[in-house]
């Protein structure tokens, strides 16, 4: 078969050549390319003749797999597979597979991190005292004791719970299905609106699709209280980009703290939440950990040897 990762993944090239002569001894082909583009005419031409391919976050149209007649299984280097035409996967018999689990600790820690520094403004702070500031009558507030709710328990959601019950937080959630060893954790479910209407910290951990795109609109704004803090790991369209600016404008909410976006970063300078300073921005940056792209690189290519065993 003719194996090809498009992008490098943040895998060193030696592994690669690893990869690429084990590969080969099992009388398959492999290209690997280290550089990462996205446009669709390159996407094309890199992937036109394999079998199996493997890829991130990189936006995968249908326009771009129909010109890839071979393919039959795509490992996806990342969590969520909404950048992936699904539809015209599943009516061409094109497998795919997510990479399930290797960014949760990334992405909880800089969940609870974002948290913190809504808090205690450690950004602002930082640059403030490279300016020659000081603390003035600055008070911050602690995470102990608030009432932060987790929108989506999955494998993230129900990481970041532990993490907060550790700092002393409570947590309560809402969730599509609840979760046995989430309760067991002391988390109480409830209703969406009930828990936007008691949180002091509203974290999202939920997939994008057709039930969840806005669910975080003008009307869930607005159940929250003036002074909560809104927290987005999750993806971009969760939210109602344009009422959660308006809300923070407005003073309707407090804060948030965004890592994504309705597209992928760079943002235009414009961008509605670059013009407010009560929110605080990351350029897509939860997954990327050290120790999250190693284990990524592990998953995504015994995947790949586990789909050639079955071939």
């Amino acid at each position: 078969m003719i194996i090809v990762c498009v992008e490098s993944l943040g895998i060193p090239q030696n592994r690669f050549e690893t990869l690429k002569a084990h590969y080969t001894a099992m009388g398959h082909s492999f290209t690997y390319y280290m550089d990462r583009r996205e446009d669709e005419e390159t996407l094309a031409e890199r992937m036109r003749d394999a079998d199996v391919a493997v890829i991130s976050n990189i936006k995968l149209t249908a326009s771009v797999l129909s010109q890839c007649p071979k393919l039959r299984y795509l490992s996806v280097a990342f969590t969520g597979l909404d950048h992936i035409d699904l539809e015209y996967c599943k009516a061409h018999d094109i497998t795919v597979q997510n990479a399930a689990g290797y960014s949760t600790t990334a992405v909880s820690e800089l969940a609870v991190g974002m948290m913190l520094d809504l808090l205690r403004n450690i950004v602002t702070l930082s640059e403030l005292t490279h300016q020659g500031g000081s603390r003035g009558t600055f008070l911050g507030r602690e995470l102990r004791g608030k009432t932060v709710g987790i929108i989506g328990t999955g494998a993230i959601g129900t990481a970041t719970a532990r993490l907060l019950l550790a700092f002393g937080a409570k947590v309560i959630a809402w969730s599509r299905s609840e979760r046995p060893e989430v309760k067991a954790l002391g988390v109480e479910y409830m209703p969406l609106e009930t828990l936007l209407q008691q949180s002091d910290i509203v974290s999202l951990h939920v997939p994008l699709n057709n039930d969840t795109r806005s669910l975080i609109g003008e009307h869930e704004l607005q159940l929250m209280k003036p002074t909560a803090l809104l927290v987005n790991t999750a993806r971009g369209p969760v939210c109602d980009i344009a009422a959660v600016g308006k809300a923070l404008v407005d003073g309707r909410i407090a804060g948030a703290a965004f890592d994504v976006f309705e597209k992928e970063p760079p943002l235009p300078l414009d961008h509605l939440l670059l013009s407010t300073n009560r929110c605080l921005v990351t350029p897509h940056v939860a997954f990327a950990t050290e120790e999250s792209f190693e284990a990524r690189g592990g998953i995504v290519f015994d995947h790949v040897e586990e789909y050639l065993k079955q071939k």
